[in-house]
């Protein structure tokens, strides 16, 4: 069964995280950089008439591979500063060097800093075996600069670096996606809208037909009961997954819907699901206790069988 509603969204947005693990894998001349930042050492390469820091295999600018490896005084002047919400960072021109290099600078209020200050390395009083090693750049007691010493011999490099980049920020679900949600938190609701030309109801609902790109216009509730259109078993782990594989993953048409709503097939072993969850099978949401507003409030959908 369907009603007409009409739509009040408060939910604007939504905070969300990317968070994604992964290994790096330096080359020889960066692993060298960072083998020898542990021993306080801060290593360059030499590229014809100019020297890079953090070494490098290649000169990005001429294409120059590197002819050998560099220790300079890690002291230099500051070119260019930004203060973010929890650091300042800064462009750092190491005596000796062509190009400027990027690092915090730490132990320094950006307000009494000014291009062309001098600064000097602040090391890690643990080593950690990575580029943290060298904590940043603090201010200079002096003007004192050394020359570059060529190196005979090298910490061996560093070959691998586990990582993990993390991206904090709201995501906007702007009218549709804010009503959708509004209903799934507050009421237990799912939400469609109605074309205002062929009549199709959408869900997810959107502004325009993806059929005959004509406005929607009249909001829709929709009954969370609906017909397997496609499905598949998953057996491989990915980032992201809320079920722990094996789990089914369909392609849902729910009642009175000319759309697919993508969700997961619960409450049966997946080997079982092999044999009754096919393209025609009628499922319907189990709703969970969570009340985040999003489609991760339904569990999953259950197999509907018959009485």
């Amino acid at each position: 069964m369907t009603m007409t509603q009409t739509a009040t969204a408060s939910m604007s947005s939504m905070a969300a995280q990317l968070n994604m693990p992964y290994t790096l894998t330096p080359g020889r001349a960066t692993g060298i950089y960072l083998a020898e930042l542990r021993n306080r050492r801060l290593i360059a390469s030499r590229h014809a008439d100019r020297v890079l820091v953090p070494a490098q295999d290649f000169d990005a600018t001429t294409g120059r591979p590197a002819d050998e490896f560099l220790e300079l005084h890690a002291v230099g002047n500051l070119v260019a500063f930004t203060q973010t919400k929890d650091e300042v960072f800064g462009l750092v021109q190491i005596d000796g060097s062509d190009v400027p290099m990027l690092h915090r600078l730490v132990g320094v209020d950006a307000e009494d800093l000014s291009i062309g200050s001098r600064v000097t390395a602040s090391w890690s009083d643990v080593p950690a075996g990575n580029a943290l090693d060298l904590q940043g750049f603090t201010a200079a007691s002096d003007d004192t600069a050394g020359a570059a010493i060529t190196l005979d011999e090298l910490s061996e490099p560093v070959t691998q670096v586990d990582y993990v980049m993390t991206l904090d920020y709201q995501h906007a679900y702007g009218p549709y996606y804010g009503t959708l949600f509004d209903a799934v938190r507050t009421d237990r609701r799912l939400r469609g809208i109605k074309c205002s030309k062929c009549r199709r109801t959408l869900l997810p609902p959107r502004a325009v037909c993806d059929v005959c790109c004509a406005p929607t216009s009249e909001w829709i509730d929709v009954e969370a009961v609906g017909t397997v259109q496609a499905c598949s078993v998953v057996h491989i782990t990915f980032l992201g997954q809320r079920m722990p594989p094996p789990y089914v993953y369909a392609e849902i048409v729910l009642d009175g819907t000319s759309t697919r709503l993508i969700h997961m097939v619960g409450g049966i072993d997946a080997e079982v699901a092999r044999e009754q969850v096919r393209p025609g099978s009628r499922v319907q949401a189990v709703w969970s206790d969570r009340r985040t507003g999003s489609l991760a409030d339904v569990e999953y959908f259950a197999l509907v069988t018959d009485a």
